[in-house]
């Protein structure tokens, strides 16, 4: 056996800033050098950043991604890292756009991988944007065989694993821009294990970490040996170097076979592995825990609002706090991203606010360190209502549009983010007034049901009381009966179901595409399950035009889930 030190950079990507992303290869690698790595492996796209969408049709933009590859190679040369072999994902264009790994050794680029799988399904469009791959590349690396492989290569039966195996290869690596949703890994890390047994070889399996618009990436990269036991795992949403000496076995074979209509190519890495330091000088990853339910959505949720205000230029945050769970759960995520002091917190009362409402809403606001004004809006929205002679609904809404309206105006005057504060119940039903608490540049918990929020505020209250910190939300905001405050005596219950039974209802239908039928059988009552549906499809309308958001789900409001607004099908009795 073969002893390799491997590094696998667990990164933060800029979709578009080639030059940081180059650097950012450029100081891992130093850093790698130091820690006497022989193979830096990172995530998928790395010069480019993932996902870079419509960007890709752009053939200055692929232009851009292969130049920088060179530019890449002879910087990690010149810096005198020639001998180590670093992997790196890009943009290809080679016969047509192509998602593309590379080989990077001595200032060249050794070999090219184009991905074979391309996932069509959930957030994906790669059929839209690539064209796969033809060949499994395998690099001879100090006498043994190191096989590319590219993200979804790793979800599908046959292809590259298998042709692995029938090359005999002795480590297979997998990069990665694999976003976060709940309990993934249930299901990632035993397709890996099982990936591994398949092709009879290790698997290193590196993710990226960090936030590109609605997508969170949580890193957890991993590697498992040949007969699919975990070895090391890094920690989810830390970004860094993490080390591991693998044993891998010693090439056996020069087979290029062909598997299907995938063959394999084969191909010397001009030089041998740098000597290895003392085994005593290496920082392992060794194995980090997964986290617990509610922290890994809530790291997630804090990830994503810090790299959407960071990488489009905010440096500040502002958005209205009414004193109810959902603005002190969305303030509390951003202190958590951007620090408190960067949070601008909006009291408006009305005439319905209640006085326990204007004092949680400052409660919350001194206990995340944020800034916290009080503008009274009645006299707008009296003014509104007076010119224009409105009731009932609409005297409701423009309630929440001159909230809306002072937020945008305070954002355009100081350069603030304005958060919206609707959680996925809201959304999905519709329980929400668009151009007033809808506006927003950023929805923290857009893709959050109302029962998970609640269950984020305890969870993010007693880790905060762990560690010996003040509870950032106040228990009155948690435990009082949720309402939206646009009328007397005004509660959520007067309009919504129970919001556990509604979540639950809500999870089948729009995550699972149950249609009535099904969810009757689950034993859902049939004029809930009408009642609901019918609301979900009439408020389509309006999430159109909601702000994006973390996804944490399976299927989130937006690239997940894309349905027609004109539309007269319809989930209920008669559509069986």
């Amino acid at each position: 056996m073969s002893t390799l030190r491997i590094g696998m950079a667990q990164v933060d990507l800029t979709v578009g800033d080639f030059d940081r992303n180059v650097e950012l290869v450029l100081r891992r690698v130093g850093e790698a050098a130091e820690a006497g790595a022989q193979l830096v492996v990172f995530p998928e796209m790395t010069l480019t950043g993932y996902m870079p969408e419509d960007l890709v049709l752009r053939r200055s933009f692929r232009e851009a991604s292969r130049q920088a590859l060179t530019r890449t190679a002879a910087t990690l040369a010149e810096a005198g890292y020639g001998d180590i072999a670093v992997v790196v994902g890009y943009l290809d264009s080679d016969c047509g756009a192509r998602n593309a790994a590379a080989f990077v050794q001595n200032g060249e680029v050794v070999a090219r991988y184009f991905k074979y799988h391309l996932p069509t399904y959930g957030v994906f469009d790669e059929d839209r944007y690539f064209v796969p791959g033809t060949e499994l590349v395998v690099i001879r690396f100090g006498g043994v065989d190191v096989a590319l492989t590219i993200c979804e290569d790793v979800w599908q039966d046959g292809g590259p694993f298998t042709a692995a195996a029938a090359a005999e290869v002795g480590l297979l690596l997998n990069i990665n821009g694999s976003p976060y949703e709940r309990n993934k890994d249930d299901i990632r890390f035993p397709l890996v294990a099982r990936r591994a047994r398949e092709a009879g070889a290790p698997v290193v399996y590196v993710n990226q970490v960090g936030g590109q618009d609605e997508l969170v990436f949580d890193g957890d990269s991993f590697v498992v040996d040949a007969g699919g036991r975990l070895l090391a795992r890094a920690p989810q949403y830390a970004e860094g170097m993490f080390y591991l000496d693998l044993e891998v076995a010693p090439a056996v074979s020069n087979a290029t076979p062909v598997v299907g209509d995938l063959r394999v190519r084969r191909v010397d890495a001009p030089l041998p592995p740098r000597a290895l330091p003392a085994a005593a000088d290496l920082p392992e990853v060794g194995i980090a825990e997964r986290l617990v339910d509610e922290e890994e959505v809530w790291r997630a949720l804090v990830t994503g609002t810090r790299d959407y205000a960071r990488k489009n230029g905010f440096a500040s945050v502002v958005l209205g706090l009414s004193g109810g769970i959902d603005s002190a759960v969305v303030a509390a995520i951003a202190a958590d991203a951007l620090g408190g002091d960067a949070v601008h917190g909006v009291g408006m009362p009305s005439a319905y606010s209640s006085d326990h409402s204007r004092s949680d809403a400052a409660d919350l606001a001194r206990r995340v360190g944020a800034h916290y004004q009080v503008v009274e809006v009645e006299a707008m929205v009296r003014a509104f209502v007076h010119a224009l002679k409105l009731t009932g609904l609409a005297e409701e809404n423009v309630q929440a549009r001159v909230r809306g309206t002072t937020l945008m105006g305070l954002s355009n005057q100081h350069g603030h983010l304005v958060l919206a504060t609707g959680n996925k119940s809201e959304l999905a039903v519709g329980y929400s007034t668009i151009y007033g608490d809808a506006v927003g540049g950023f929805a923290p918990i857009k893709d959050v049901p109302k029962s998970l929020v609640w269950r984020l505020a305890r969870w993010r209250n007693d880790d905060a009381v762990s560690r010996g910190h003040t509870p950032p939300i106040p228990e009155n905001s948690i435990s009082k009966p949720p309402s939206a405050e646009l009328r007397p005596g005004q509660l959520d219950s007067d309009s919504l179901p129970d919001y556990e039974l509604l979540d639950a209802v809500l999870l089948r239908y729009v995550d699972a595409d149950a249609g009535f039928a099904d969810l009757v059988a689950e034993g859902f009552d049939p004029a809930l399950v009408t009642r609901v549906a019918h609301l979900v499809d009439a408020a389509e309308w309006k999430r159109r035009q909601y702000p994006p958001g973390p996804k944490i789900s399976y299927k989130a409001f937006g690239k997940d889930r894309r349905l027609p607004i004109t539309n007269r099908w319809r989930e209920s009795r008669a559509a069986r």
